[in-house]
């Protein structure tokens, strides 16, 4: 007959303490903080990724249904898109238990075998940054997540032996920027994938008015595209750039904020209109005028303008191939022609034409 979770029934006395320093070590605190007033608590406030909603909603209500606990979830997205917040959203919805924590944060399998032991049914597990786990823990998540179970040595030397720990039944989201990084037999564990993508202005309009309203900022219609198109496809970038504004307001002494305060203001941020910073020029200038408009190496191209090739993948290209500036080719990074427009210069005037060859 299977041992229930936390019976230590048919151990000894050492080897009970053992196993429960690990759960008490793992016990998390409430936050203190309290949750961000921008992030929504429902899919119906969380605005925008519609086709990610849509399918979470149905396998949300099946397993609401059933009564049983959610199938495992892969998200993917480029940094800042609401990872976090969706996970969140989803353990509202779930009406279920909610831990988090991020991968470097688990150093030895004590640490994640605690916080597997506490889980509640149905609890749901946050993993930020998952590819960034370690192996003998990655090794341990797979048996976790397929037969709920830790199989845990107790004792050492030739007194030591394996005792089998059943758990709640628990999902795990897995989140990551970087879904190649993720070993395929942690990856086949999930059964539901989620990817977000950048998000377009029309939908980051909606994220402004309502981050605005909460946070009691008066905007102007033009003022709240502006904003949107200097967000970088991001809610992050627009929340944060929407409280900076209201800064600049502030000082001006505006009680509302209108398409020129938020133009002055980007001025002083050095972001233009398309949303570009000084980083993004830079490295767009050197791809056409030092390198002839590609191709050329990421690694060549991040240490030209004193960036390393990781942040230049991760965060400053998926923006510039968004809007239709940089493209990836097996060769290389290449300069389109809209590239070369932005900055008035003529296409082949440094050798390349902004074309694939």
């Amino acid at each position: 007959m299977a041992r229930k979770k936390n019976d230590f029934t048919g151990i000894s006395a050492e080897e009970k303490e053992e196993l429960k320093k690990i759960l008490l070590s793992s016990e998390q605190p409430e936050d203190a903080g309290g949750e961000n007033v921008l992030r929504p608590k429902t899919l119906d406030q969380f605005l925008g990724q519609e086709k990610a909603k849509k399918n979470l909603s149905i396998f949300i209500q099946a397993a609401k249904t059933r009564n049983e606990a959610l199938d495992h979830i892969f998200l993917v997205s480029p940094p800042g898109l609401g990872k976090t917040t969706l996970a969140t959203v989803i353990a509202n919805e779930m009406g279920t238990d909610f831990k988090s924590v991020t991968a470097p944060v688990l150093d030895k399998p004590k640490d994640l075998a605690g916080i597997l032991m506490n889980m509640q049914p149905s609890g749901i597990l946050f993993i930020d940054e998952i590819h960034r786990l370690k192996p003998q823990l990655e090794e341990m998540l797979y048996v976790a997540m397929e037969d709920f179970r830790i199989d845990w040595v107790l004792g050492q030397g030739i007194s030591a032996r394996t005792t089998r720990i059943p758990l709640n039944r628990f999902t795990i989201i897995g989140a990551t920027t970087k879904a190649g990084k993720v070993s395929s037999p942690l990856y086949t564990r999930f059964g539901i994938t989620i990817r977000m993508e950048l998000y377009p202005v029309e939908e980051l309009e909606l994220i402004v008015k309502r981050s605005s309203r909460l946070l009691n900022i008066r905007l102007s219609d033009d003022a709240v595209n502006r904003i949107a198109s200097c967000s970088r496809g991001t809610p992050r970038i627009a929340n944060r750039l929407i409280r900076r504004v209201r800064d600049y307001a502030v000082v001006k002494g505006s009680e509302e904020v209108t398409a020129d305060i938020v133009s002055e203001a980007m001025e002083k941020f050095d972001i233009d209109k398309n949303g570009l910073e000084v980083q993004d020029i830079r490295i767009l200038k050197n791809l056409i005028m030092l390198y002839n408009g590609g191709p050329v190496g990421a690694e060549t191209l991040a240490i030209s303008v004193g960036e390393s090739a990781q942040t230049l993948e991760d965060f400053f290209e998926p923006y510039l191939i968004q809007c239709g500036y940089l493209q990836r080719t097996s060769r290389g990074r290449v300069a389109t022609t809209k590239a070369y427009e932005l900055f008035d210069i003529e296409a082949g005037r440094y050798g390349n034409k902004g074309s694939l060859f």
